[in-house]
């Protein structure tokens, strides 16, 4: 977790090449967490529906995000 303090740290820069390169640092690390939830989650028996909901979007939107990465 340090890195993500790390990098909210560098979003509330004054220079804003710093600010955007850790917002966009932080995007991909937050993709990265939330697909790890995500196939937890599955591992665990939840519905794309309960995720969805937990995430507060539409059921299939995760789906669309996630599913590909369930598919055996």
């Amino acid at each position: 977790m340090s890195r993500a303090r790390e990098l909210a740290g560098a979003a509330d820069s004054t220079d804003p090449a710093v600010g955007l390169a850790a917002v966009a640092a932080l995007r991909g690390l937050l993709e990265e967490i939330e697909a790890r939830q995500v196939d937890h989650a599955r591992a665990l028996g939840w519905s794309w529906e309960a995720i969805a909901s937990a995430l507060g979007v539409r059921r299939q939107s995760v789906h669309r995000k996630h599913a590909r990465r369930h598919r055996r």
